[in-house]
């Protein structure tokens, strides 16, 4: 079970205005209406999809992430949001993203990666597809949408694509409106594609100064959240939020754990663990959890742990287990 800030969750209350019990909504995630928003106070992932899911119940919810991110605001971000604004680039800007997003979810990685003239700006997160997280999933893509827009110069700014898994709701009208571009859904990834001259726009508050001061900052706050979790276990989750792109490189991984490969290897070392074994291993305990949920094909398990074909995934998991996947669900 993860952790989200609970700004995200006042805001899709808001969001989904006097239609619902915004106050009974929150106090059944443990948060008080008359309280301020906190975005270092943290909800559990389950609740914040639950609540998302008790929405549902009472109103169509297609636009809610929009309006959603559409809400968002760099300074709700706290430093982290003061970092976004004050990077020089548009580019820097989603580099803090990918690197400090950890201070406000335990559930989401983030990744900028370039592909020619383009930047492919992806959201890892692992878990079942169930209405509150994908959700949740359109509503982060909305906000990264808005902050963009704020800090931009002109305070345009549109992706040249929007990415997400899931399928499409009955209309998409209200998502390309917001969005300015196509958005594909039924996608093999979810993640913003961006040019590389869009993000090479200077901001609008860009400060040098300002940037030093505030990543020292969140450097410290994220080696806080760091000496509680285990190396081991942190690079086991970044693996597991990777594998439906396959296996992912020592070096990816390094990267988003903000250490070196040689760190890495020397830290994993010490525990008497290689990254390899440590890779086969997530896949795994994942291949395990996933068989226990009917609502996966063996197929889609074998997609999710990293595996190009079911006949590799079968192989792989009767040289773990000793049984094929078929019979592991039959039997469990």
């Amino acid at each position: 079970m993860g952790s989200i800030t609970s700004l995200f969750v006042r805001k899709i209350v808001a969001a989904a205005g006097a239609t619902v019990d915004g106050k009974a909504l929150l106090a059944s995630v443990g948060l008080d209406a008359e309280a301020g928003a906190d975005p270092t106070q943290m909800v559990t992932d389950t609740a914040y999809y639950d609540l998302i899911e008790r929405i549902a119940t009472e109103q169509d919810i297609t636009e809610l992430p929009l309006v959603t991110g559409a809400s968002m605001r760099c300074d709700d971000y706290g430093a982290l949001g003061l970092a976004f604004k004050a990077a020089t680039t548009l580019h820097g800007s989603f580099s803090r993203v990918e690197r400090y997003a950890r201070l406000w979810t335990s559930v989401v990685e983030y990744e900028l990666k370039p592909e020619g003239d383009f930047v492919w700006f992806f959201l890892h997160r692992t878990g079942t597809r169930r209405l509150g997280l994908r959700i949740s999933n359109e509503a982060t893509m909305a906000s990264a949408t808005a902050i963009a827009r704020e800090v931009s110069p002109d305070g345009v700014f549109h992706p040249l694509e929007v990415h997400l898994q899931h399928a499409a709701p009955a209309s998409i009208l209200g998502h390309e409106r917001y969005f300015g571009c196509p958005v594909r859904f039924g996608s093999d990834r979810d993640a913003l594609l961006l040019s590389k001259k869009a993000l090479s726009r200077d901001n609008r508050l860009g400060d040098e100064g300002i940037t030093r001061f505030l990543l020292d900052h969140l450097d410290q706050e994220l080696a806080s959240i760091a000496d509680t979790k285990s190396l081991a276990r942190r690079t086991r989750d970044v693996i597991a939020r990777a594998l439906s792109e396959g296996v992912p490189k020592m070096e990816d991984v390094a990267r988003r754990l903000g250490v070196s490969v040689r760190s890495l290897h020397r830290h994993l070392a010490e525990d008497g663990l290689s990254f390899q074994s440590l890779a086969e291993e997530t896949r795994r305990d994942l291949a395990v959890a996933l068989l226990k949920q009917e609502h996966y094909s063996i197929a889609e398990i074998a997609f999710l742990t990293g595996f190009s074909e079911q006949s590799a995934f079968t192989r792989a998991f009767k040289r773990w287990l000793g049984e094929t996947p078929a019979n592991f669900r039959k039997t469990g």
